[in-house]
């Protein structure tokens, strides 16, 4: 019994995340449905990094927002992921000492 709940919840989770794997190709959208399409990555990472930047400190908010804006100045150049990050933990850090 409980092999056959197993298989059938992996059905059914399996499903809605396979049909448009294949409608996708098929389907010729308008122009403007691709471009909000290739907005939705993006506009996903902002909803999951927003919250954490806000609760970096919980009594001040500015010095994650602070922080973010660093990350975001140095990515704009287009320089490694990794030194957009530490330069904002460091900028972090040094609004909280």
């Amino acid at each position: 019994m409980i092999w056959t709940i197993i298989i059938g919840m992996s059905i059914v989770t399996l499903l809605p995340r396979l049909i448009p794997v294949f409608i996708v190709d098929k389907v010729s959208f308008p122009s403007w449905v691709n471009k909000w399409l290739d907005a939705v990555p993006y506009a996903a990472l902002g909803a999951l990094i927003f919250p954490g930047i806000m609760s970096v400190i919980p009594d001040k908010p500015i010095i994650g927002i602070l922080g973010g804006m660093v990350a975001i100045i140095i990515a704009f150049f287009e320089v490694n992921v990794i030194i957009a990050v530490l330069g904002a933990i460091t900028t972090v850090y040094l609004f909280t000492l």
